[in-house]
């Protein structure tokens, strides 16, 4: 057995599996879990996870994507094909963690393990800054730190690594051993511990405890006291701790912070003795996790002077892609996370989810090696870009150009970034998505600024990563086999068009929704090819409807004899969806309307009932339960009455967001998925188990210090009784936000502090009193996040989250976050 590969004889038995082996002797080197992001297929094995959805659902299509080697806990899968190698396990998940575990101990390496509610992967990456020119370094890609990730994140380890960094996070009670077993850290270090997943716990304790089991038999932990206070550390079987604080007695005590020009000074006792240094951070979260980073070199031994010196090196970590509009019609993926070539191959995946051009380009640096050979990386960087179809590829640096011929022909390559910007206008990127994947010493941001339409301060983040999570959290609540809708309308609530639709085509949702068929046409030219239902189709788009393919919802007997007769003669069984109105009385085919459509559904060729659907008033609250089930009984006597005319049995569907949180037996054959894919339901408290989706941000354009008694705004609403200070930010009602967040009635997060509004809310901008809190022109200000929520501030004007969602004007530009 060499050290990085394993026959899939090999594998069988370290997973104690029963296998059919058509080449025993095949080696294995990659593990696959996602049938779509697939790459060097004929040396991969394929696990058929059962998670939120089933593995053995998506077996076909690794299988048409060349995987011909599978772990499996179904049977009937050897029959299909012949000239696959399958293992059979009792649980796939379970396999994939043992042989992770079994690679692990292969090798005498160090690690460190990180886990806490948030920062784990910017202490991993600025220990990867901090610690590479010491150690040939494996680390988890990205943010790979769940139960399939860090068995992915482990097997990249090579006999050429002496350092390990992982990443651990759990959800729920009981998660962390097998991560444990996995990464078995000789030095834990536990990050900042917040609200996140609190919902998968009976309480804050029992997470903190469930946390710390990765820690269990480390030689070295580093923590704060003040995060795992009630629980006993001594009990925990670490062999040394070190601790830091900016408030207590602790091995590091940080009790000096001073701000200035984007920089962080910081003192702190040590060893009896006061110690110093300078980052080039000033936001909390930065501060805080430097100083992690602070703790963990000193407990290793490194001197101050050497810590001082790389901490004021540190780069910025971008932790997610950046989708943004570009140029010339075109689309760009920032990528400046890390240049390797697993987050490459991240980074291309997101690449290919992108249908709404033709046209693909990677705009690809000189790679880290990460402890393996040059001429090795590139030829890997080949075959990857082979097997994901990445377009034109346009190599920045000498070290790609110097292998331009492991790439197509058509390849371009250039010493700098500087000679490809004085090439532009000759390369004429044009209705292109463009991926840019390089090191920041190449100048990339330089070139993305070139790329990118110019971005009004003003933007609303939109984190794909949560909305598929949120997705996830609905379908794990769906019996086997039922489907899902997705509601995009209304530009899918503020969030996006083709952005968001691209996301839920990737992840296989079964249908979109949208309100009217201008929304549809624009999804079909970005290369939507989901089924799309029409929610209010007009008379003057059915000819457009027909033409792309979209599918009215049709509610009343006029809409259907009216759509009939515009279909064209040669037209059959065109797709229709038949709205039932059970007691919304809004839109929909109520009782005395049932004999006229059968009549016309009769023998009726030309159209086809795809489904039957409708629409719960109060799904959301238990004093509508009984109206609820008043509703449903009345559609099932409407649909079973259809039937007896209908010569196939149409999709059903009832529930909504809310409905699907609290109406588990009447799920039905489709349930349809809309503001809670955003983070809100009504029905659950809070939105328990949901993640913020959307954050809106700006920026203050001045500051002006007020005397007492002086006025603030137009007709001289706002007034600082006392003096103080105000910022002027650059968001208005033009912008989304509404004018009744006037004279304090809104705030908004100033470095962390809420500040209310002073005054009348203007078109373009509204000012805020910022008296006591510590701001500067430029500094970023959060109108709504994960901390500061849109419910917050549908409760402070009386409405609803829909509302300030999709109230966020189109002016405002969306920046999409991946990874």
């Amino acid at each position: 057995m060499d050290n990085e590969t394993y026959s899939i004889a090999q594998v069988a038995k370290i997973m104690n599996a029963k296998a059919v082996l058509v080449n025993p002797e095949l080696k294995i080197k990659k593990l696959l879990t996602d049938s779509r992001t697939i790459a060097a297929p004929d040396e991969g094995l394929f696990f058929a996870v059962k998670a939120q959805r089933n593995g053995h659902d998506f077996i076909d299509g690794a299988y048409q994507n060349g995987v011909r080697n599978f772990v499996v806990s179904e049977k009937g899968f050897t029959e299909k094909y012949a000239d696959v190698n399958v293992l059979f396990v009792p649980n796939v998940l379970a396999a994939l963690q043992h042989l992770a575990q079994y690679h692990r101990s292969r090798f005498n390496l160090k690690t460190i393990g990180i886990t806490g509610s948030t920062g784990k992967s910017m202490v991993k990456e600025w220990l990867y800054q901090l610690l590479a020119t010491d150690y040939n370094i494996v680390r988890s890609p990205k943010s790979y730190n769940s139960q399939i990730g860090v068995p992915l994140s482990v097997w990249q380890i090579t006999e050429n690594h002496n350092l390990g960094i992982f990443e651990a996070g759990i959800s729920t009670a009981n998660e962390m051993q097998a991560l444990h077993d996995m990464i078995k850290p000789d030095i834990g270090i536990l990050t900042n511990i917040g609200t996140q997943h609190d919902e998968g716990f009976d309480n804050r304790t029992e997470k903190i405890k469930e946390k710390l089991k990765l820690f269990e038999n480390a030689k070295l932990l580093i923590y704060n006291p003040g995060y795992v206070k009630g629980i006993d550390m001594e009990n925990l079987s670490i062999e040394q701790s070190f601790t830091w604080s900016t408030e207590n007695a602790a091995d590091l005590q940080v009790f000096e912070r001073l701000n200035k020009n984007e920089t962080t000074y910081l003192k702190a006792h040590y060893k009896s003795k006061q110690i110093e240094l300078t980052i080039p951070f000033t936001d909390s979260a930065s501060v805080e996790n430097a100083i992690i980073c602070w703790a963990v070199l000193l407990a290793l031994g490194y001197e101050n002077t050497l810590i001082s010196e790389r901490l004021t090196r540190l780069s910025p970590v971008v932790l997610q892609l950046q989708l943004l509009n570009g140029i010339n019609q075109c689309s760009i993926i920032h990528d400046h996370y890390s240049t390797d070539i697993s987050s490459l191959a991240i980074a291309l995946d997101f690449l290919n989810q992108q249908n709404q051009h033709n046209r693909k380009t990677l705009i690809l640096s000189d790679l880290n090696p990460e402890g393996k050979e040059t001429a090795q990386v590139y030829q890997e960087v080949a075959t990857l870009l082979k097997h994901k179809h990445a377009g034109r590829l346009i190599g920045i640096g000498p070290e790609i150009s110097s292998f331009a011929n492991l790439f197509d022909k058509s390849s371009l390559y250039f010493e700098t970034i500087e000679e490809l910007i004085a090439k532009l206008p000759e390369i004429n990127f044009n209705n292109e998505t463009i991926l840019l994947k390089g090191q920041d010493r190449f100048g990339f941001a330089a070139l993305g600024k070139l790329l990118t339409q110019k971005v009004h301060d003003t933007v609303l983040e939109i984190n794909l990563n949560a909305l598929v999570k949120n997705l996830q959290f609905y379908r794990a609540q769906l019996k086997p086999g039922v489907k899902t809708m997705a509601m995009v309308k209304a530009f899918s609530y503020g969030s996006g068009s083709f952005e968001i639709a691209n996301l839920l085509q990737y992840h296989k949702v079964d249908y979109l929704a949208v309100a009217y068929a201008d929304e549809g046409i624009a999804l079909r030219k970005a290369g939507i090819t989901l089924p799309i239902m029409v929610m209010s189709p007009e008379v003057s788009a059915f000819e457009a409807i027909v033409k792309y393919n979209l599918e009215p919802e049709i509610y009343s007997t006029e809409v259907l004899t009216d759509f009939i007769k515009a279909l064209p003669a040669n037209v059959q069984h065109f797709p229709i969806h038949i709205k039932v109105d059970t007691g919304m009385h809004r839109l929909g085919f109520e009782q005395q309307d049932l004999k006229s459509l059968m009549q016309i559904l009769t023998h009726n060729h030309k159209i086809k009932v795809v489904s039957v659907f409708t629409h719960l008033a109060g799904a959301d609250e238990t004093l509508h339960d009984d109206f609820t089930q008043m509703q449903v009984q009345k559609y099932l006597a409407f649909y079973h009455e259809l039937l007896t005319v209908l010569p196939d049995q149409p999709i059903r569907h009832v529930l909504n967001t809310s409905g699907i949180s609290r109406h588990a037996n009447t799920q039905f054959d489709m349930v349809r998925i809309g503001i809670g894919m955003y983070g809100f339901d009504a029905a659950l408290p809070k939105s328990k188990g949901l993640e913020t989706v959307a954050c809106l941000k700006t920026t203050i354009s001045q500051i002006k210090a007020l005397k007492a008694g002086e006025t603030v705004g137009y007709s001289r609403r706002g007034v600082l009784s006392h003096g103080g200070k105000i910022a002027t930010v650059k968001i208005g009602y033009a912008d989304g936000y509404n004018r009744n967040f006037g004279n304090g009635t809104g705030k908004m997060l100033v470095n962390g502090h809420l500040s209310p509004t002073v005054g009348s809310i203007c078109m373009d901008m509204c000012m805020l009193d910022i008296t006591g809190i510590e701001a500067k022109v430029g500094d970023e200000v959060i109108v709504f996040n994960h901390e500061h929520t849109i419910a917050d501030l549908a409760n402070a004007i009386e409405t609803i989250p829909y509302e300030i969602l999709t109230n966020v004007s189109q002016r405002v530009k969306r920046v999409y976050l991946y990874g």
